[in-house]
């Protein structure tokens, strides 16, 4: 349940702040993607979903695959897809769950 409250909160903060800031600040994409400091901080972005995907891809989680938690990473935050994506593969193990810690030394 805590990952749920974590995933809620990470979409909500960082979230709303993104739509705050391309709102207020700038008047398109290409605008905003003009902006070096935007674009780096995107390029980060894209950097670690996609390495976080890697990881994912070599050490599943669960049942759900590595492809969902790029779309939830695109579709919101880093801070929203990482626990909801663990969350969506443990939630229905009947067996016992090792910790994410756990799960962080094998890969």
């Amino acid at each position: 349940m805590w990952l749920i409250l974590v995933a809620v909160v990470g979409m909500l903060v960082p979230g709303g702040l993104f739509l705050y800031w391309v709102v207020n600040d700038y008047s398109s994409w290409s605008a905003a993607l003009c902006d070096r400091m935007a674009l780096a901080f995107f390029i980060d972005l894209l950097m670690s979903t996609f390495l976080l995907a890697y990881l994912f891809a070599r050490k599943h989680l669960g049942p759900i695959k590595w492809p969902w938690f790029v779309a939830l990473s695109l579709l919101g935050t880093l801070a929203f897809a990482i626990p909801l994506f663990i969350w969506l593969n443990w939630r229905r193990t009947s067996e016992p769950k090792t910790s994410f810690d756990a799960w962080w030394r094998t890969v």
